[in-house]
């Protein structure tokens, strides 16, 4: 009922494993439903997703944006796609989505989850055009709607909440819902505020098929069994609407739809095993044109950026981090409408750290605005905001504080993967971290290597301004989403200054800068490391003479110059500040061990922070955080070994 409403080009949905029924009124061929759940070519995933979780990326239509395996995951996203609508409506002039609305599909357990209401937050108090749709059928799995929400009601719960409309009945009444769901439907594409449609509806199977429901009694599951949907709808159209030959008919067309839909799915190959690795990152294909995702970024709708150099302007006062990567934002804000910063407190106040300062003046709030407090809403809402084609730009505001938004950031990262280049959500999430005069366990961590876990996300650790520049002017005009990680040393270290290198500077990832040049050992580092290992390299005193390599991105890393360098010098010392253990020296030891092991003339070495969380006393931080001193011995050491 509710799918047959969205009618809208711009439309879009996000379900979860409930919803299937709308993905097959929305257009998913019932052969590709039923052979992805067997893991068979093709389809929405090529094998590589579980069968239940769907996407549809409708060009001419409502699309259904990709599902997740996590609960709840589904209601940010949709909130920053409802966002996206009314950009695109009023800032952008856009009159092709007037009416567009974005519907959130959720269960009754859904509702207890941190991305539900962070996404009621953002609909309610911005009057988004979204819709919850809420099936409650009484049980996540075996725990029942008490205890997701007092009473196990979460409609009447929201009796009180301003600015959202809600109908809450029987899913089971075909009339009933009817009329309820084309009331909330109306009600959002009038612009007249979010909506929550709640439907009471029987659970008459298990939640797997490993659910025995031995957790209900025989009471309880013939109560459900009487308020089978089924009947009911026969009771409703037969036979006032349609007779009953034409209801037995419907039926056979039916069970022979599905079979020969099932005969079609069987039939299907399996899945090509030497493409798993393809489609992680945005690819260029053989003829050298972009193999592009069908939904999400700027690309793909013919968005063109403007030439750029790799060859820095050098002429200029020298400037700052904080300088270089404001004016980077003003100038891309201001060549293209379609990006958006956002955060806490980045409007008025300009950004804890200074960075956003004057951006809302200058370019309005519209453009660079502040959030609500939910580090999951913010990248929710960004992924929307990215698959309806902008190019979002939001800020956590510390390194520990992305720790709430890790579901969405990896959910993020593995789409292009996760649905076979379908579907991508391109953005730059700028994240400032690391020690500054002080630390502490809250504010001062790098933590980097997770997101190198991650799967699909680009990830840059500037050392200075220049760098700073030529990184985040790729990431904004990139077709991947991009960790751009600013170390708060950094920031305003007179080391770090740079001349501003141009409006027109873009530094490609991957490629490393040499720091330092020398014979006797490589030193490979990144971020605020950069500066205290070329001192160190500086003030070496028993004549090694150290080759000091930035990475300054880690994904991808330069593998070629560190290995060319190791091969040269025969040593290798890596210096990082994230912790010991399964840092990202690691990767790179284990890389330099495995394929230029017999180049070495001494072990693969690290210099970094112990396995503690960064101490608040400056005299403990500095105590483990690498220094001059410890990484100068560290160099000396390893060219006498």
């Amino acid at each position: 009922l509710l799918a047959s409403r969205l009618t809208h080009k711009h439309d879009a949905i996000t379900a979860y494993y409930r919803s299937r029924p709308v993905m097959l009124t929305l257009g998913v061929p019932p052969s590709d439903a039923l052979a992805s759940c067997m893991g068979k070519a093709g389809g929405y995933s090529d094998g590589r997703d579980i069968g239940a979780v769907f996407n549809h990326p409708n060009p001419d239509g409502p699309s259904a944006l990709p599902m997740c395996g996590g609960v709840g995951a589904q209601f940010t996203p949709a909130a920053g796609w409802a966002q996206a609508v009314e950009y695109r409506r009023t800032v952008l002039g856009d009159t092709a989505y007037e009416g567009a609305i974005a519907v959130a599909f959720g269960g009754e357990a859904s509702a207890a989850t941190n991305g539900f209401w962070s996404a009621l937050t953002m609909a309610t108090t911005l009057e988004l055009p979204m819709l919850f749709f809420i099936e409650d059928n009484g049980y996540g799995i075996s725990v029942t709607s008490d205890l997701q929400t007092p009473g196990g009601d979460i409609a009447a719960n929201l009796g009180a909440f301003k600015n959202l409309a809600i109908w809450n009945g029987d899913g089971t009444d075909p009339a009933g819902a009817d009329a309820m769901i084309g009331e909330a439907v109306v009600h959002v594409r009038d612009r007249k505020g979010a909506a929550l449609v709640r439907v009471s509806v029987p659970r008459l199977n298990g939640h797997s098929a490993q659910d025995t429901q031995a957790y209900k009694t025989d009471a309880q599951i013939a109560d459900e069994r009487a308020r089978d949907p089924w009947p009911k709808l026969k009771a409703h159209l037969v036979p006032d609407v349609m007779s009953e030959d034409e209801w037995r008919m419907t039926l056979e067309a039916a069970d022979k739809h599905v079979a020969e839909n099932l005969a079609a799915a069987l039939a299907q190959p399996d899945p090509t095993p030497d493409a798993i690795t393809r489609h992680v990152f945005s690819e260029v294909g053989p003829s050298g044109a972009p193999e592009l995702q069908i939904k999400g970024g700027l690309a793909v709708e013919g968005h063109t950026v403007p030439a750029s150099t790799n060859s820095p302007a050098s002429d200029g006062a020298r400037i700052n981090m904080v300088t270089a990567i404001r004016r980077v934002l003003d100038h891309e804000l201001a060549i293209n409408p379609k990006v958006a910063v956002f955060g806490e407190d980045v409007g008025p106040k300009g950004g804890v750290h200074a960075v956003t300062m004057g951006l809302q003046e200058k370019h309005g709030a519209d453009r660079v605005f502040d959030t609500s407090l939910s580090e999951e809403g913010i990248i929710g809402r960004a992924v929307g905001m990215a698959l309806a084609g902008l190019m979002p730009v939001p800020e956590i505001q510390f390194r520990k504080y992305a720790d709430p938004a890790a579901e969405q950031l990896n959910d993020c990262g593995t789409m292009r993967w996760r649905t076979a280049n379908r579907f991508a959500a391109p953005m730059v999430v700028r994240i400032p971290g690391g020690f500054f005069k002080c630390g502490d366990p809250w504010h001062s961590q790098t933590g980097e290597v997770q997101w190198l876990h991650n799967i699909g996300w680009r990830v840059a650790m500037p050392s200075n301004a220049a760098d700073a520049v030529g990184l985040l002017r790729a990431a904004l005009r990139g077709n991947d989403p991009v960790i751009f990680f600013e170390h708060r040393s950094c920031l305003d270290a007179p080391w770090s200054r740079r001349p501003y290198p141009g409006d027109d500077y873009v530094l490609e990832f991957g490629r490393a800068k040499t720091l330092r040049q020398g014979d006797d050992v490589t030193v490979v580092t990144w971020g605020a490391m950069a500066e205290r290992c070329a001192a160190a390299a500086a003030a070496e005193t028993a004549g090694a003479n150290a080759d000091v390599i930035d990475l300054r991105t880690l994904s991808p890393w330069d593998k070629s110059a560190v290995l060319e360098s190791v091969r040269r010098t025969h040593r290798c010392l890596i210096v990082h500040e994230d912790n010991v253990t399964a840092g990202f020296g690691a990767e790179i030891a284990a890389v330099v061990a495995d394929e230029a092991f017999l180049e070495l003339d001494a072990p693969v070495r690290r210099v970094t922070m112990p396995d503690v969380p960064s101490p608040y006393a400056p005299i403990l931080m500095n105590a483990v955080v690498p220094n001059v001193d410890g990484i100068r011995a560290a160099i000396e050491d390893l060219a006498g070994f």
